[in-house]
């Protein structure tokens, strides 16, 4: 019975990692196919939120890749995507602005942001050894590693739930100033909101499979401590 409850997890976790990443990939498909009424490009947008909140300091710049936007508080700048970066459309402003809002939470202290970015070194240790722990302790029989892998987890998971506020809080600020500066207008708002939701769900569906992990894990192991 163990191992179907297993199996029947990981094919849940696949349900939701897919889910998750289809939403995203169809909404960006659809908003960034449709232009803003502004005729703003996302590198613009995100010019003018950071200018108007006094954050001039903060360069906004072009990398590659597909969604592969980011904030770097190291060197303070928001990097857009190709397109997000240069093309008008709901889309672009959508996740330049959200980008922004991790600009202006690092300006702020927002408390969550900070408390991620203390545990970043912690978690990506974790995330090669747990795994190797977990491998190493299958492969041996050495439960006692298993569980070291385990615990490695659950220092993920803790990360990846401090991340939830963080992303969320930071689309919440790029809403507000999507409506405080019309970089959007009419139904292009609830457009921008689907987009920011689709995006956030990503972060929801990777904690809710890195406790269905835990989960199989304890499942697997638990009784062989």
């Amino acid at each position: 019975m163990d191992i179907l409850i297993v199996y029947g997890l990981v094919g849940i976790s696949l349900l939701i990692t897919m889910g998750a990443q289809a939403f995203i990939s169809s909404s960006y498909s659809k908003y960034s196919k449709q232009r803003n009424s502004n005729n703003l490009t996302g590198a613009e947008a995100a010019r003018i939120m950071l200018d108007k909140n006094g954050l001039t300091n903060v360069k906004v710049q072009m990398v590659s890749g597909y969604l592969s936007d980011h904030y770097d508080p190291r060197n303070k700048t928001v990097n857009l995507s190709t397109n997000n970066y240069n093309e008008p459309s709901v889309a672009s402003v959508a996740v330049a602005c959200h980008e922004c809002g991790h600009a202006l939470q690092d300006k702020n202290g927002y408390t969550f942001l900070k408390i991620r970015r203390s545990i970043i070194p912690i978690v990506n240790l974790c995330s090669y050894a747990g795994y190797l722990a977990i491998i190493l302790g299958s492969v041996l029989g050495f439960f006692g590693l298993i569980w070291l892998g385990i615990i490695a987890e659950c220092i993920i998971l803790f990360f990846q739930l401090v991340t939830l506020p963080v992303e969320f809080n930071a689309s919440k600020r790029a809403l507000q100033e999507i409506e405080k500066e019309r970089f959007l207008t009419g139904n292009e708002i609830s457009s921008g909101k689907t987009m920011l939701t689709s995006a956030a769900l990503t972060y929801v569906a990777s904690v809710a499979t890195t406790i269905i992990q835990i989960l199989r894990l304890v499942l697997m192991y638990g009784k062989k401590r």
